[in-house]
């Protein structure tokens, strides 16, 4: 198993569970709050709310820092 593939594996393992992430986040949301007209006022995260949201932004760094990785590292071949 080559780094490529390890960088490869990783990448799609951290975008397939930010997208879990994300869409878990998207449980509260209402059809009008996608076009910006939210009808609820600013609160903070707690919880699990916030454990979730940081765990995205995790994910997130883990899927970009694989990318440029894999664009830095050389194919061998």
């Amino acid at each position: 198993m080559t780094i490529q593939t390890i960088l490869q594996i990783i990448t799609i393992a951290s975008a397939i569970l930010m997208i879990l992430a994300i869409i878990l986040q998207q449980r509260g949301s209402t059809l009008g709050a996608g076009f910006g007209s939210s009808g609820e006022l600013y609160t903070a995260r707690r919880g699990v709310d916030k454990n979730l949201f940081e765990v995205t932004i995790v994910f997130a760094v883990i899927f970009v820092l694989s990318i440029l990785a894999g664009l830095l590292i050389p194919v061998t071949t």
